[in-house]
């Protein structure tokens, strides 16, 4: 799953799930400007805080507006307001997982409440998913933490909490490079807490 693309045809199911003719209508439905709107369309950004709105305002299935798979609506009988509005609400909620969200203050690691998630967009592989949130960048991570491997990491280095891109290199050690951009430097890995794996971040915003 790749979601850094696909807006633009994201884009279009939600249109389809609003009813409107026009991303103008869809902006204003959305309160987005027109520009955040453009820069989405333009560069194919997957929307996923759209797709969360549409799906609690219209009770469209969260698979179909993210994948186009599956129906766009479970049930299409006409209900009352509040009866469509309960309906949409427990349609969500069966497609919908509270991941718990973390912020990195300071080197310090902060619990933050929680992202509502689609069921989807978690790979099946996460067996205690987290969201961890560093400058402003959500990234989605694995707190379970059976053995370093390559890639991308929370970690704990005398005491303070960063991301870092770790690399194993012989013998028991570790090439560090932090996620920001900065000096990189070599370690033991015992030097080093690996708290979480990051393997990707949700765009929130352009």
């Amino acid at each position: 799953m790749d979601f850094n693309r696909g807006g633009q045809e994201v884009i279009k199911r939600l249109l389809i799930a609003y009813g409107f003719k026009t991303r103008q209508a869809l902006c204003d439905q959305l309160g987005a400007s027109t520009s955040t709107m453009s820069t989405r369309w333009m560069r194919d950004i997957f929307p996923a805080d759209w797709v969360i709105q549409c799906a609690m305002e219209t009770g469209a299935s969260l698979e179909w507006l993210s994948f186009g798979k599956g129906e766009a609506f479970h049930n299409r009988a006409i209900k009352t307001p509040n009866e469509y509005h309960q309906t949409a609400n427990d349609n969500v909620m069966s497609d919908v997982v509270a991941v718990p969200r973390k912020k990195i203050i300071d080197g310090n690691l902060y619990d933050s409440n929680f992202y509502m998630l689609d069921k989807a967009m978690l790979p099946s592989h996460l067996s205690k998913p987290v969201i961890i949130i560093d400058d402003e960048i959500p990234y989605v991570a694995d707190m379970k933490t059976d053995e370093l491997s390559d890639g991308t990491w929370v970690v704990e280095i005398e005491g303070k909490t960063s991301i870092k891109e770790l690399t194993r290199i012989p013998v028991g050690r570790v090439l560090v490079v932090p996620a920001s951009g900065g000096q990189s430097f070599e370690c033991g890995i015992n030097d080093l807490k690996p708290l979480a794996k990051c393997h990707y971040y949700l765009m929130t915003n352009v």
